[in-house]
């Protein structure tokens, strides 16, 4: 069994623990819903975990809310349910996230969506798939009629909470529409395939960006900060877009008006 392949049978496997798991009734307190998701954690963890040790004996796993990844090490990013918010509301909008990172550059990963039963991949220097056909960024030329997304990492903090509300001012009056569409890592996942046009975040979010990153780069959609640095872990902002919208998008995350050349078509 090759990498991605087993890295890819861990990720269904632990899908379908969660999808059996009985949805809890709503967290009245952040420390209910820390409980709450402890516990399905332990329901899929042990399994994973024994998984990815048989197929990569001695490798770690990353702390999924750190801020940085190590830079002299080999590591599993992990994140079991990338959405928790919305999986244990009954909502449908998460996926399992499993990322292969070496020197902090992720080289290895898979994004499983369990509900949709969608599947991406992605390994440095190899191409991004989903389920199995290679994927494309977007062609579009054009910001009006664009569709862009956003998210927030887990407790952003009061400076990326209030670069993130500015943004949405900024971008939502040049382009076609702004959505939340759940998972972190889904929807710049998506940006690869082209079913999203471009995905910006402020804030520290290596366990959520880093697979997706991969995913992106490797199908060809442009990966930076939103200063149009190349994007590493331990960056404070994000920015995926096909190509053709980068520029624009990146003067508007900036608070600058788009150029007329980000209009081409």
């Amino acid at each position: 069994m090759n990498l991605l392949d087993g890295i890819t049978a861990a990720a269904e496997e632990t899908g379908e623990i969660l999808r059996g798991l009985p949805t809890p009734p709503p967290a009245r307190t952040l420390d209910e819903f820390r409980t709450t998701f402890a516990e399905v954690e332990r329901a899929a963890e042990p399994l994973l975990r024994q998984r990815l040790g048989t197929l990569m004996p001695g490798i770690p796993w990353a702390d999924e809310f750190g801020t940085g990844l190590s830079a002299g090490t080999t590591s599993w990013v992990v994140d079991i349910a990338d959405g928790a918010v919305q999986y244990l509301r009954g909502l449908p909008y998460w996926c399992v996230s499993i990322t292969l990172v070496r020197h902090r550059e992720p080289v290895a990963t898979v994004l499983h969506h369990p509900v949709r039963g969608e599947t991406y991949r992605a390994e440095r220097g190899r191409g991004a798939t989903l389920d199995g056909r290679p994927v494309t960024p977007s062609a579009q030329t054009d910001l009006a009629a664009a569709l862009v997304t956003t998210s927030q990492p887990p407790f952003p903090g009061a400076e990326a909470a209030a670069l993130a509300g500015r943004s949405l001012g900024d971008v939502l009056p040049a382009v076609g529409a702004v959505r939340n569409l759940g998972p972190t890592s889904w929807q710049v996942a998506e940006v690869a395939s082209g079913r999203i046009d471009a995905f910006w975040e402020f804030g520290h979010d290596d366990a959520n960006l880093a697979g997706a990153a991969l995913v992106a780069s490797e199908a060809g959609a442009t990966v930076t900060d939103t200063g149009g640095a190349g994007w590493r872990p331990g960056a404070p902002s994000f920015l995926a877009a096909a190509p053709a919208l980068h520029a624009g998008l990146r003067r508007l995350l900036a608070g600058q008006p788009a150029s007329a050349s980000s209009h081409v078509g």
